[in-house]
């Protein structure tokens, strides 16, 4: 990329704004905080809520709670707390609720993201679908001319073939829900954009592609192996003959696992000065997942994106 261009806009950011104005409208979204027993965690509620995107319901040790709230100096007026023992009955009251249908979403609090996610995936949780549940990045990414999804880089370690093709999926259907009408593009990452038996990751891409041309992945359209520099940069594309819809100009990036994704991620946020807004799809309803690092509008970003996806989704199904 122009490193002039990465300067120039480096602290150019509005891209969520337009999200969060437009989830802002209409009744909020009754939400599960799951174990919210850090400053962090109830900041974060307690701007959702003031912001109208998220209608919070507490979930865990009352005393805990009380005393994460006093820490973080904001008020609790008005907030329903539901009293549990510990985290894990936090992680299964807040899967019931959801199950029930009496919260659209769930927000993680202060306990782990494995110890929320094993109790959303449980064979009788109620929010299991068919699908592979994923994680998106929603970036913001100063450098870049539009909205860049990057998937998974959080909760997949080293998905298999069928389960890139849920994640792929999951991306997909989650920009049609954010409004983009073209369909999206997908580019399934590698260090090479060559084929290479020796390399599974580019294997796994163009099979990806060719599911895509076979209709077993929908609504957008899927081209690899690509390395990143071909993904997003026209030039680099071009320079190395690539002709592709995808090549230069993707919309989702797909990664090969957790650990490529999670360095890729940081890199945007840290040297280009990207934004991440975190989401996890495949389940009966969104997943918010915020770090202790993220700033305010990040963590705004991250409920915008759950209340439109459960407003905009087919019933029963998060993506």
């Amino acid at each position: 990329m122009d490193r002039d261009l990465i300067r120039n806009h480096a602290s150019d950011h509005g891209r969520y704004e337009a999200f969060i104005r437009a989830a802002s409208c209409g009744p909020a979204l009754r939400t599960a905080i799951v174990h919210p027993c850090s400053p962090e965690a109830i900041r974060a509620a307690v701007e959702a809520r003031d912001e109208n995107l998220l209608d919070p319901l507490l979930i865990g040790p009352e005393a805990k709670i009380r005393a994460a709230a006093d820490a973080a100096h904001v008020s609790l007026d008005g907030i329903e707390i539901e009293t549990v023992e510990h985290s894990h009955a936090a992680a299964a009251r807040a899967v019931e609720l959801g199950a029930a249908r009496k919260v659209a979403a769930l927000m993680k609090g202060s306990l782990h993201t494995d110890e929320l996610l094993a109790a959303v995936v449980a064979p009788n949780s109620g929010l299991r679908t068919e699908r592979r549940i994923s994680h998106v990045y929603a970036m913001d990414v100063p450098a870049y001319p539009k909205p860049l999804v990057v998937t998974d880089a959080a909760i997949n370690i080293a998905p298999t073939l069928d389960q890139k093709r849920d994640i792929c999926q999951n991306a997909i259907d989650f920009l049609r829900l954010m409004g983009v009408e073209d369909q999206p593009r997908v580019a399934v990452l590698a260090a090479v954009e060559t084929v290479n038996s020796k390399m599974q990751s580019t294997l796994d891409a163009a099979a990806l592609t060719v599911m895509a041309a076979r209709g077993q992945i929908t609504g957008g359209i899927v081209d690899g192996p690509l390395a990143f520099d071909n993904a997003v940069d026209p030039a680099a594309a071009k320079t190395k003959g690539i002709v592709s819809a995808v090549a230069g100009q993707a919309d989702i990036l797909l990664v090969p696992d957790i650990e490529a994704g999670n360095m890729l991620v940081k890199q945007l946020m840290l040297f280009a000065g990207a934004d991440g807004a975190g989401l996890v799809l495949g389940a009966r309803l969104p997943i918010i997942l915020t770090s202790r690092a993220d700033s305010l509008r990040v963590r705004l970003a991250s409920a915008a994106l759950a209340k439109l996806v459960a407003e905009r989704a087919p019933h029963g199904a998060a993506a």
